[in-house]
């Protein structure tokens, strides 16, 4: 068990997004509570092994995206707007709900629609 003082939520979303960015899905499944839930239009996922399997599947649908977020944070509750562009694919309604629980996240819902990437105008 951590003994690292009680974080923020927007600590944790800050932390979240960085170990987003290392790809390890051990270390990012780390900021979740043992008993978090994810919530996806496919279904319910429980526990670090679904924050694996989720997350995975995110970051493999979006490799070395580029992101766009819109976070507005309340009390222990974040609601993210969000959009993401990588090579191949894009996302332009990314919508989660994080619900924060003693420096963690212990509730998450992720939606999001996966389209090829438009051509590029420059």
């Amino acid at each position: 068990m951590s003994t690292l003082p009680t974080r923020t939520p927007e600590e944790v979303f800050a932390d979240h997004g960085t170990r987003l960015g290392t790809g390890d899905l051990v270390l990012i499944s780390e900021n979740y509570t043992e008993d978090a839930v994810l919530i996806t239009p496919e279904g319910v996922l429980a526990g670090r092994a679904g924050v694996r399997e989720v997350i995975g599947r995110l970051l493999a649908d979006l490799p070395d995206a580029e992101w766009r977020l819109t976070p507005t944070f309340a009390a222990n509750v974040l609601f993210l707007q969000w959009t993401a562009t990588g090579a191949d694919h894009e996302v332009t309604d990314g919508v989660d709900t994080f619900v924060f629980r003693d420096g963690l996240i212990s509730a998450q819902t992720i939606r999001y629609t996966l389209s090829p990437r438009a051509t590029r105008t420059k």
